[in-house]
């Protein structure tokens, strides 16, 4: 066996091999690694007298006597047992383990792990773990510090510190380092055989925490190391050097209705530079809900489509790309540009031989024109499509540039680094090679564009491979957002004031957690189901084990029925949500931009990127339900005009941790010190999701750690000075090598 046995050869079940799945665990390696959560602390093994009713403790001592019996009442096989040592005797009982009495015989010594309970007049330790005497030393579950590790049905603690325990023992010296050694001498590391002893069954609880920071300190530094390599090889790549054209760049804002803020002038002249560069540029754009990021994008397109080259714009979701078109199409009216709309389900074309009349195009004919034709006398690419706007469908395979230069991103962490990839790399297709060396060869430069907040310790990781400029600044005669938290009692108010607003020819946003009310959900110790109020409107209520208490979660449907029959039934409301078709979202969001709805009723489909300078309010409800960036992306969507604005937060859970959050948006000063504390309270692994990223939990966990980000950033830039291939570190090499097909940095 080695350690890159798989699962399927090792000595385990069918059955056992499919839950160990179900977890990741995939070979030996991924056994060995699968670090614990959390460790009980029976290390201090005290005497029988010293009990203390209801604590947990550790006992040793001789089996006077065991039995199992069966209660008529409950139906349960009990199992009762007397200790014995020097200082006493204690009764100790297990529930539903009948077997225990075949297992532990009369006079065998044992150690014991568990709770002291009173019952019928007597105490007792209540279902503890348990283990024969051999040697001190092979205690696993008991008598020491005890790993606790993340479970699945059927697999529990216990068992994987029985299989995990002789796999360390054979494998833990045999381990090659993949550290170099004068980091692990620098930062007083555990070397690798000894941190993988004590992060599974440490001696004590700081030699624990030396282990944990060890592999913190290695997940951190390995991300550190692959986002620094991917810049480096950027770095060697070669772009198409765009030319800064003053004149155009000042004919292009003068034609704008409203003047750039001093942050949007020096972002621009910042990717402009960059963009006369021959190597790629790869910055991401971040800025405020509203802080213009995307008349830069436009900017920075002109330029590009004015050197001779093509653009393209990627966005989320096809309502968002459908707006940017309509956008780009505004604000570069009077340029003579070719536009293209590339979607799911919709393909057009602003033609300039047209004079700017949009058109319905077919798709392969606009393919063609993004593509171009190679002119035989010149050799040079002629494209009719200078800038193209669309959603995922731009990085299907049939989809060619003839002379891409640029390629810019909305939202850009909602798209996957291998969809990324297949924009910016040239593409895979065998042509001919005369054409070959013609068409453009050269990488893209990207632009990533965000109004998610980043904390300082994910830009540094996460987002260390890009460069990173910040719009903090919000257009002239933007009013700040007040923001409320809502309590039950306080909502007919907040409804009057809706009333107010729209009497004042406002309009309002009411954003709910669902779509719809389920029959039953059991997930997380929440269990809800659907009841009916007095007025017989159907909602969705929530029980949280965790506070014993009932709350309400509110459901578009539901949300619309009682808005329409119940509070407002004079105004115009409509709903809004994913299930609908594209044709019934645009005709919605139309008409409430046109003015012709009220309320909005929606789901996070809002949340990004939706321009409505006319809604004043934004009311949501059950904000436990959504994280802190979120709430923030909701609030942007109000606030858009000269008007003031209003963003109002309800929730009805007890929960301390959301109280706690939704104070942080009213208490922060802006969206990047918004993020500091979101990535605090929630931690990173609910801030990024370890699944869909795959980053190790204690690299994650390191993430809140600045100074941790910091030491590792400076560790791996100082390796990768020394010996940028990392000739010298093949074990790196290779850790490296098999993190990247793990992690997913997007």
């Amino acid at each position: 066996m080695k350690i890159s046995t798989p699962i399927e050869e090792f000595t385990l079940s069918r059955h056992y091999q499919q839950k160990l799945k179900r977890i990741g665990i995939k070979k030996v390696s991924d056994l060995i690694f699968h670090f614990p959560h959390r460790y009980e602390d029976f290390s201090k093994i005290i005497k029988i007298r010293d009990v203390k009713l209801n604590e947990n403790c550790c006992l040793q001592g001789k089996i006077l006597e065991i039995k199992s019996i069966r209660t008529w009442k409950k139906r349960m096989a009990l199992t009762e047992a007397i200790i014995e040592d020097k200082t006493g005797a204690i009764k100790v009982v297990w529930f539903n383990q009948p077997y225990l009495a075949k297992n532990l015989k009369q006079g065998e010594k044992v150690c014991l792990a568990g709770k002291i309970m009173l019952g019928k007049g007597e105490i007792y330790l209540s279902n503890p773990a348990y283990e024969k005497i051999k040697l001190r030393a092979s205690l696993t579950h008991t008598g020491r510090i005890i790993p606790v590790y993340p479970e699945t049905r059927g697999v529990s603690s216990k068992w994987l510190r029985f299989v995990i325990k002789p796999l360390l023992m054979k494998f833990k010296d045999r381990m090659p380092e993949t550290l170099p050694q004068e980091i692990i001498t620098k930062e007083k590391l555990l070397p690798i055989s000894k941190a993988l002893w004590q992060i599974h069954f440490p001696d004590s609880m700081e030699i624990a925490k030396k282990a944990l920071y060890r592999f913190q300190f290695e997940g951190l530094f390995l991300i550190q190391l692959f986002v620094l390599r991917e810049k480096i090889k950027l770095a060697q790549e070669k772009a198409v050097s765009l030319q800064i054209d003053k004149d155009l760049l000042k004919k292009f804002t003068q034609s704008l209705p409203f003047q750039l803020t001093d942050a949007q002038k020096k972002v621009s002249w910042r990717i402009l530079k960059d963009l006369e560069k021959q190597r790629p540029m790869n910055r991401l754009l971040e800025g405020d809900v509203g802080s213009g990021k995307t008349v830069v994008a436009v900017l920075a397109a002109l330029n590009t489509v004015k050197n001779g080259f093509q653009a393209v714009f990627m966005a989320p979701t096809e309502i968002l790309a459908k707006q940017h078109f309509q956008e780009f199409a505004n604000l570069l009216k009077n340029f003579n540009l070719n536009i293209g709309l590339l979607t799911g389900k919709e393909d057009k074309i602003i033609s300039r031989k047209l004079k700017n009349q949009v058109i319905e195009i077919s798709r392969a004919k606009l393919l063609e024109k993004a593509k171009g034709e190679i002119n035989p006398f010149t050799k040079k690419i002629n494209v009719d499509v200078d800038i193209l706007i669309g959603t995922h469908a731009l990085i299907q395979d049939k989809v060619k540039f003839g002379k891409l230069a640029l390629v810019i991103l909305d939202e850009q962490h909602r798209f996957g680094v291998k969809q990324r990839a297949k924009l910016i790399q040239e593409p895979k297709e065998k042509i001919d090679k005369k054409q070959s060396s013609i068409r453009n060869s050269k990488i893209p430069h990207l632009l990533s564009m965000t109004a998610t907040p980043i904390p300082r310790t994910l830009a540094l990781t996460i987002y260390g491979d890009l460069d990173l400029s910040l719009i903090d600044e919000l257009p002239k005669g933007r009013k700040k957002i007040i923001t409320e938290i809502v309590s039950p009692d306080k909502r007919q108010e907040a409804y009057n004031f809706i009333r107010r607003e729209i009497k004042k020819q406002r309009q309002v946003f009411v954003i709910c957690p669902r779509i719809e009310s389920p029959k039953i959900e059991l997930n997380n110790n929440l269990v809800t189901e659907d009841k009916k109020n007095s007025n017989n409107i159907q909602y969705s209520i929530l029980f949280n084990k965790n506070f014993s208490s009932w709350s309400e979660v509110k459901a578009v449907e539901q949300e619309y029925e009682k808005l329409t029959k119940e509070i407002f039934p004079e105004l115009k409301i409509e709903k809004l949500h994913g299930k609908m078709t594209l044709k019934e979202k645009e005709r919605i969001m139309r008409e409430f931009k046109n003015k012709k709805i009220d309320i909005l009723v929606s789901t996070s489909v809002i949340e990004v990127g939706i321009d409505v300078p006319n809604a004043t309010v934004m009311l949501i409800e059950g904000t436990d339900r959504f994280g802190l960036a979120q709430l923030y992306q909701f609030r942007g969507r109000v606030g858009r005009s000269q008007h003031q604005s209003y963003c109002f937060l309800l929730t009805e859970s007890p929960s301390l941790k959301t109280r706690k959050r939704l104070q942080a948006l009213l208490t922060a000063k802006n969206s990047f010190q918004l993020a500091e504390k979101d990535l605090e309270i929630r931690g990173p692994g609910d801030f990024l999701g370890t699944k869909q990223w795959g980053i190790p939990d204690l690299a994650m966990s390191g993430l809140k750690n600045i100074s941790l980000v910091k030491k590792t950033r400076k560790t791996a830039r100082e390796i990768l000075r020394q010996d940028p291939y990392l000739k010298n570190y093949s074990q790196l090499k290779e850790r490296l090598k098999n993190f990247r097909n793990k992690v997913h940095l997007e």
